[in-house]
């Protein structure tokens, strides 16, 4: 039995709380377990179950009393953390094709990527270590990992925009005894959908300081952490999720989009999720 990992990244926001919810499986060694990751704005939890508490549903998956899929989450914990309440989801706003474009046909690669949602509308109420989380309208994002690793190296970030949303990966992609620095950006902008991605030409001309600057023909993007903050999380090596990387849920960053010299848009927004795994 091959190592290896699958997981979801749920995000819910509302005017003033940011809410990441990251269900998953793993197996290494033949040893399989689950998990559930909560992150606040000033937390983040790991809860650990065997693999029996597991289940594929029709629309989701459960793990014990947790549900989570594409119409909603409903959460049911209380160790280490009491998390418990539910969430409904509005329709998704899928991507117009895979974001790994014709490297999702590419067998062996460490980690494969999906973009369910760039932006849905969110309603419920959760409490969350004492602190209640109501969404009335609120804004949600969902993605999923799975493959054996997460990269060595990467930047990610996400965030909704005043007319669309954003999401950066770039990271270190070793592939038949090579790597190389891959690129995926999906952006939704007033109705329009922006791709910047390795297969379509991209490359990353800055990788530093906590800011990021992607070229691909004519349009450039630059990303800039503006605060540096984070909250463990586990990810995986080899299916076992032994290393720590670290997340922050909702924080300061500059995002700027050029196209033949014209600014598309320009924004420093206080609620962008954000990791950043290269050297400082």
């Amino acid at each position: 039995m091959r190592d290896c990992f699958c997981g979801w990244y749920f995000k819910c926001q509302n005017a003033a709380q940011t809410l990441a919810v990251i269900p998953a499986y793993h197996i290494t060694k033949g040893q399989r377990s689950c998990s559930i990751q909560v992150i606040t704005d000033d937390h983040s939890w790991n809860i650990t179950f065997p693999y029996s508490a597991y289940r594929q549903r029709k629309k989701g998956v459960e793990i014990e009393e947790n549900y989570f899929g594409q119409d909603g989450i409903r959460l049911n914990l209380h160790e280490p953390v009491k998390v418990v309440g539910s969430l409904s989801f509005g329709p998704f706003t899928p991507l117009w094709y895979d974001i790994m474009g014709p490297f999702k046909y590419m067998p062996f690669m460490e980690c494969r990527h999906s973009v369910f949602s760039m932006h849905h509308r969110v309603n419920g109420s959760l409490e969350v270590d004492g602190v209640a989380y109501q969404f009335y309208k609120g804004v949600g994002y969902m993605e999923g990992d799975r493959g054996t690793s997460f990269p060595k190296q990467y930047v990610w970030t996400q965030c909704t925009l005043p007319e669309g949303a954003l999401m950066l990966s770039v990271a270190d992609i070793p592939f038949c005894g090579i790597s190389f620095t891959g690129v995926i950006c999906a952006i939704h902008w007033l109705g329009r959908e922006y791709r910047l991605a390795t297969y379509l030409g991209a490359r990353a001309v800055r990788i530093g300081d906590g800011e990021v600057v992607i070229r691909q023909g004519s349009r450039q993007l630059t990303v800039r952490r503006l605060e540096k903050k984070g909250h463990p999380l586990a990810a995986p090596t080899q299916g076992n999720m032994s290393r720590i990387i670290h997340e922050t849920a909702s924080c300061r960053v500059y995002y700027q989009l050029v196209d033949s010299g014209r600014t598309i848009f320009e924004y420093e927004v206080g609620n962008a999720a954000f990791e950043y795994e290269y050297p400082v």
